[in-house]
């Protein structure tokens, strides 16, 4: 009970307790926190968490969260940090902003405030700088009530709130910028299937008591972007991982053979597109025309010199009659997967797949196959 008592505050100890702690050494001291420490990590836990003294001084109902150290260091948790950081850093360039620690600086709500402002397009009605705690608190308010404003309609679970965030949060502020990167189409690959153990401290009549929970960060791309409709693509890949060759042998065969006569040739769809030049020459190539140099990237260097490349081949693909891609798709009636895999039966709606230039720039070998599928149905029989 002493190494507990020790790590409360000495105001609400009873009088002969704060006697008996000021008589201590100081080593003393030290050894009642580690008992104090000792106390809340249970053997029973499957690693020791390195709580602080501070993290033990709770309320009554109170609790608190940290990640288990080894959480910590799991590759693909150190990924998802620094692509988000990454993503920060490009998309405020031109603010001058750099994010080098996510809890450190974005607690306060001024990036936050100026991240939402650039990929929202509007301004924000907030003070530009506050040093109090309260008119940080009242800034983040306004930027979460605007982030709110953009997710709820579509369906997004808030797991972040003003408290969480102020508070360095680690958790909160990950689940809030991989929404924002989803809802925003960031031209970023985030890490699948991301999940930290997480350590949640209780006090419960006067006694500490904690419990391990496991947080998913992320899940899938597309679950992540909301694309709970299946396609022929989504099954072909899911249960008919053996036909998956056939069908990327056959366009690999349609695009070559037109592709052949600039002497380019394909023998990787996944990477071969991403950059758009392939997709531009070869809608030049089925429409026959020629398509200035001028109008698209011949040797792309940037990201989103290839993104202009990918919406570029879009467009001259809806000026030769196909649909614009969709953000979703909206129920398409699949009737086999065998339909795909033999390639000649045209009979799915083709406005129906959904694909973006950044999931095609992305590397996004659906989006990809779905794009080549759209034109192998409609020119399979150009020569």
């Amino acid at each position: 009970m002493f190494g507990l008592m020790s790590l409360l505050p000495l105001h609400i100890c009873k009088p002969h307790i704060y006697f008996s702690l000021s008589i201590f050494s100081f080593s003393s001291v030290s050894d009642l926190q580690e008992e104090g420490k000792n106390a809340i990590n249970s053997p029973m836990n499957p690693s020791a968490v390195d709580i602080h003294p501070e993290d033990t001084l709770l309320e009554e109902n109170e609790e608190r969260t940290m990640i288990d150290p080894n959480s910590k260091e799991d590759p693909k948790f150190k990924e998802l940090i620094k692509v988000l950081i990454d993503w920060i850093n490009d998309v405020l360039v031109e603010e001058r902003i750099i994010v080098k620690q996510l809890e450190e600086d974005l607690y306060d709500g001024q990036v936050l405030q100026k991240l939402l402002e650039k990929l929202a397009d509007r301004k924000l009605n907030v003070a530009e700088v506050t040093q109090s705690e309260i008119g940080q608190k009242q800034k983040l308010q306004t930027v979460l009530e605007a982030v709110h404003d953009l997710l709820r309609p579509h369906g997004w679970t808030i797991k972040w709130n003003v408290d969480s965030i102020h508070g360095k949060n680690l958790i909160s502020i990950l689940h809030l910028l991989v929404a924002l990167a989803m809802h925003f189409r960031a031209p970023i690959r985030l890490p699948e299937h991301v999940s930290v153990q997480v350590v949640v401290v209780r006090k419960r009549e006067g006694l500490l008591q904690t419990t391990h929970v496991t947080e998913e960060l992320t899940t899938t791309t597309e679950m992540m972007m909301g694309r709970f409709e299946r396609d022929a693509f989504d099954t072909l890949f899911d249960h008919a991982p053996d036909k998956l060759s056939v069908v990327k042998k056959s366009l690999i065969t349609f695009v070559n053979k037109h592709l052949n006569k600039l002497n380019l040739e394909v023998t990787e769809l996944e990477t071969q597109f991403a950059d758009g030049v392939y997709l531009v020459l070869l809608m030049g190539l089925l429409e026959d025309y020629f398509v200035p140099l001028h109008n698209f990237y011949l040797t792309p260097e940037s990201f989103d010199q290839k993104v202009h490349n990918v919406s570029f081949a879009f467009e001259l693909m809806q000026d030769g009659g196909l649909k614009k891609p969709k953000a979703r798709p909206e129920g398409m009636d699949i009737t086999c997967v065998f339909e795909l895999w033999q390639m000649m039966d045209n009979k799915m709606q083709i406005e129906d797949f959904s694909f973006s230039s950044t999931d095609v720039v992305n590397l996004d070998l659906k989006s990809t196959l779905r794009v080549l599928y759209n034109l192998f149905t409609k020119y399979k029989n150009v020569e």
